[in-house]
């Protein structure tokens, strides 16, 4: 499998004025889009908290955490980032694809609309309700 490298743009949600074109690696492991803090930072986007993550090497890390819109493919939506340190890589986390949308087909190296459906109400009730031998009389 090779490596699948995208452009986004990547703007202050407060002020769009504020954006900048990236490149990310696309990693379908990691849950959140990590940029460099600096690149934030620059955007005017601040941490608003911390969180904890672990490395594939199973090492604990804590990297400030914050908001930022993100644009690819068409498509634009506000999502959670991790302030990358250095080292790090400029990653396109699964839940940024969500929000925009959009799944990563590892096979095929491409990223590609998301199928989304739309459960019936009716269809949730009868699957999710427990029907007991009450009701039924």
């Amino acid at each position: 499998m090779g490596l699948t490298r995208v452009k986004a743009k990547v703007q202050n949600p407060f002020d769009a004025q504020r954006c900048s074109i990236l490149t990310f690696l696309v990693d379908s492991g990691a849950v959140y889009s990590m940029i460099p803090a600096r690149r934030l930072q620059n955007l005017g986007i601040q941490a608003s908290g911390q969180r904890t993550f672990f490395l594939a090497n199973g090492q604990r890390v804590t990297r400030p955490v914050g908001e930022a819109r993100i644009t690819f493919a068409g498509q634009s939506a506000t999502c959670v980032v991790i302030f990358g340190q250095k080292g790090d890589n400029t990653l396109l986390g699964v839940t940024t694809l969500e929000n925009l949308g959009l799944i990563f087909d590892p096979m095929r190296q491409k990223i590609m609309p998301l199928p989304m459906h739309l459960a019936d109400m009716a269809f949730r009730l009868t699957v999710a309700l427990p029907v007991s031998s009450d009701v039924l009389r």
